[in-house]
């Protein structure tokens, strides 16, 4: 059990239909022969908002005029979200006892895999990360979980209380109702001069799922299992925090896509510059080869365009190609 990946994830990128059969040609738009394509022109998709689900938005989405994150002055979708997905189901995230299946935990990212947090993955901590210290379990094999609102607090930042050394952590999304989240997002993406790192971003986020859920940076698992606690997410990737409720930390196939037509990577929602976000395989089940290290490529159709890495990598992107725009959580 430790070595597989849970069971959802074999059918992560099958939702996709059909072969690309060539690429779009898209006219000059200044040309006065409206025949004469210019192969140098970019095209620039801008957000599409009618492609998020309803019932995740807490009011209507509207246009304003925001400054984004290099000074650039411009139009930008205002996405309030109740910050509830309506696709999966939240949870669980710790089982409570060692000899509870995969059904009763959630799953953990550790070297690019993926592995269910069942008992048995809790009982063997200690060999897993070959550290005699870990044990999250007392004698009868219950298992140390955070199961209240304070608890989850002292536990879920970066210095974790010394009180909650050898849990298992979880916050329930009751600890948080009433949240919203705002994104100001680029109608249309600004490209930067130069791609913008997402590492080290905590407190802002990647990106937007269409439910209205946020993508965020690298969950910091180095000071989680530096005081030998897990904070595991949910089947879908997602795990809550009191600061800014539940999101998501590796994209696993559970959210709403958007299939192509033409056999590419679904697409899953929208960075926090405007550029999509799409699946990491297509309908073959193979990654682009021409990635740049931000993870985005260009074609005709799409424009430029992300492709999460796997799930078991604990992110989505590496740079920000555009401009990004700004968000916020209020109660």
């Amino acid at each position: 059990m430790f070595l597989y990946p849970k069971k959802h994830y074999a059918a992560l990128t099958i939702f996709c239909v059909g072969v690309a059969a060539s690429l779009i040609l898209i006219t000059g738009g200044c040309s006065k022969d409206a025949t004469t394509v210019n192969p140098t022109d970019e095209v620039v998709i801008e957000v599409d908002p009618s492609l998020f689900i309803q019932a995740g938005l807490a009011e209507p989405i509207t246009k304003v005029t925001k400054t984004l994150s290099d000074g650039t002055s411009t139009t930008c979708y205002k996405i309030v979200t109740n910050n509830t997905p309506t696709e999966h189901a939240v949870g669980p995230w710790c089982p409570t006892n060692i000899t509870d299946n995969a059904s009763k935990g959630g799953i953990w990212f550790e070297v690019g895999k993926v592995y269910d947090v069942d008992g048995a993955f809790i009982k063997n901590l200690a060999s897993f990360y070959n550290d005699a210290v870990w044990k999250l379990y007392n004698t009868d094999g219950s298992i140390k979980v955070t199961n209240t609102k304070t608890a989850c607090e002292a536990a879920a930042r970066p210095n974790v209380d010394p009180a909650y050394n050898n849990y298992c952590v979880e916050c329930q999304p009751s600890y948080v109702s009433g949240l919203k989240k705002t994104f100001y997002i680029p109608v249309k993406p600004v490209k930067l001069s130069k791609p913008v790192s997402v590492m080290g971003m905590m407190g802002s986020v990647i990106g937007i799922a269409f439910n209205g859920v946020n993508f965020d940076p690298p969950a910091p698992t180095s000071a989680i299992l530096g005081a030998h606690t897990l904070a595991p997410m949910d089947d879908a990737g997602g795990h809550v925090n009191t600061s800014t409720g539940y999101h998501y930390h590796a994209a696993t196939g559970m959210t709403k896509k958007v299939t192509q037509s033409d056999g590419h990577a679904a697409m899953i929602g929208y960075a926090l510059d405007g550029y999509g976000m799409y699946e990491r395989l297509d309908a073959s089940g193979k990654e682009p080869s021409d990635l740049d290290d931000s993870r985005g490529h260009y074609d005709a159709t799409r424009g430029y365009h992300y492709h999460v890495a796997s799930a078991g990598s604990n992110s989505f992107i590496n740079n920000f190609r555009g401009a990004q725009g700004s968000f916020s959580v209020s109660f």
